[in-house]
C-alpha cells in the first residue's frame, strides 16, 4: 500500500496532512509542526553509509520516558516482513523489562518523527483517534512499517536528508492504571433490613429528640429517629420519625436507600401506619423522613392499636440500598 504524495497546488507543503491506511487497516495522521519531540532525537550522520552496510535494523540507545526505558528501531529499507518494502519502517520498542512482573502491561499513545531541514519543521506521525498501544511481554514494540516512502525520503526538495543527514524523534505518554475505581450496586431487599425499637414510657418523654441503637444494613449502619411531640416540639401535634444514616462522614459519603417507616399494630398485627420515602443520604444531608408522621391523637387512639401500656413500636425497613465499593 503506498503513500500519497502531497498535492503542492492544493495546499502549501506545511499544512498537509496525509493519511493512508496501514496493513491493520488503522489510519495514521502526518502532520508538521515547529517545536522539536518531548523525549528524544537521533540524529544519523553520513546515513548512505549506513545503508552500505547492509544493516536491516538500527537500534537506537536507550531512553527514558514516563517513567520507563525506550528505543526507536529503524528500517533505513523497510521491514520486509511487514510488507514496508520502499519505505522507511520504524518503531519505539520499551525494553529492560526483565525487571517487570509477570503479565505486565503499559499503555500507551506515542508520535514518531522526521526532521524537514529545510522548513525548520517536524514530520509528525501517529495513530488517528487516539489509538493507545499496549505493550506487553509477548509484544514489546509498535510503529509504522510504512513510516515514509524512500521516494520521499530521498527527494532533495523534501528537506528530510540533507548532506546525507537526517533526524528522527519521538514523544511518548503513558496511560497509567491506577484510576481510583468505584462499583455501585444497587441492592433490593438487602439482608437485615427491618429494623425495631420498641419505645416504653412514650407519655413521659421529654427530650426533643431520641435516636435509637445502631442497626447495619449491608455496609451502611443507620439509627432510628423520633420527635415524641414532633420536629416543631408540639406546635403541630404529630409525631415525626426520620432515618439516620451514621456514615455519612466525609463529603465523598452518600448513600442511597428507599425506605419504610412504620408504627406498629400491636393488637391486630396488620393494620400498621406505615409511609416510604426515598433519599441519597449525605454529609449535609443525613437524616431523612416525616416530619408529620401522624397526628398525635391518632397515635393516642386505643382502637388503633398503636400505643399499648404506654409502649410504641418503631420499625424502619430497608427496601433498596446502594452500596459503593
Amino acid at each position: 500500500m503506498g503513500e500519497t504524495e502531497p498535492n503542492n497546488d492544493q495546499k502549501p507543503k506545511s499544512e498537509v496532512i496525509e493519511e493512508t491506511k496501514l496493513i491493520d487497516n488503522l489510519t495514521i495522521k502526518r502532520t508538521k509542526r515547529h517545536f522539536r519531540p518531548a523525549h528524544y532525537l537521533l540524529k544519523i550522520q553520513s546515513y548512505s553509509l549506513l545503508c552500505d552496510t547492509g544493516v536491516e535494523k538500527y537500534d537506537s540507545g536507550v531512553f527514558e520516558a514516563s517513567g520507563h526505558k525506550w528505543r526507536l528501531s529503524i528500517y533505513p529499507k523497510g521491514n520486509e516482513k511487514m510488507n514496508g518494502s520502499g519505505h522507511i519502517s520504524i518503531y519505539l520498542a520499551i525494553v529492560d523489562t526483565e525487571k517487570y512482573t509477570l503479565g505486565w502491561e503499559i499503555y500507551v499513545s506515542f508520535k514518531l518523527f522526521l526532521f524537514d531541514q529545510i522548513q525548520d519543521k517536524f514530520l509528525t506521525i501517529q495513530d488517528v483517534d487516539g489509538v493507545i498501544r499496549r505493550f506487553h511481554d509477548i509484544k514489546t514494540e509498535w510503529g509504522f512499517h510504512k513510516f515514509l516512502s524512500l521516494k520521499s525520503f530521498e527527494d532533495l526538495s523534501q528537506g528530510y536528508l540533507v548532506n546525507d543527514c537526517c533526524v528522527f524523534g519521538a514523544e511518548l505518554f503513558v496511560h497509567e492504571r491506577n484510576a481510583k475505581r468505584e462499583f455501585l450496586t444497587m441492592i433490593k431487599e438487602p439482608l437485615n433490613r427491618t429494623m425495631p425499637w420498641k419505645i416504653e414510657n412514650f407519655s413521659s418523654l421529654d427530650k426533643v429528640t431520641y435516636y435509637s441503637k445502631i442497626f447495619q444494613v449491608g455496609d451502611v449502619r443507620w439509627k432510628l429517629l423520633v420527635y415524641p411531640k414532633g420536629i416543631y416540639n408540639g406546635e403541630s401535634k404529630v409525631i415525626s420519625l426520620f432515618l439516620f444514616c451514621c456514615d455519612c462522614i466525609l463529603p465523598e459519603h452518600k448513600f442511597f436507600a428507599e425506605f419504610k417507616m412504620r408504627i406498629k399494630d400491636q393488637v391486630n398485627n396488620e393494620n400498621h401506619v406505615e409511609k416510604t420515602e426515598k433519599h441519597w443520604f449525605t454529609t449535609s444531608s443525613n437524616e431523612w423522613g416525616f416530619s408529620h408522621f401522624m397526628p398525635l391523637k391518632d397515635l393516642q387512639d386505643v382502637s388503633k392499636g398503636l400505643l399499648m401500656n404506654d409502649a410504641l413500636i418503631l420499625e424502619a425497613e430497608i427496601i433498596v440500598i446502594s452500596n459503593v465499593k
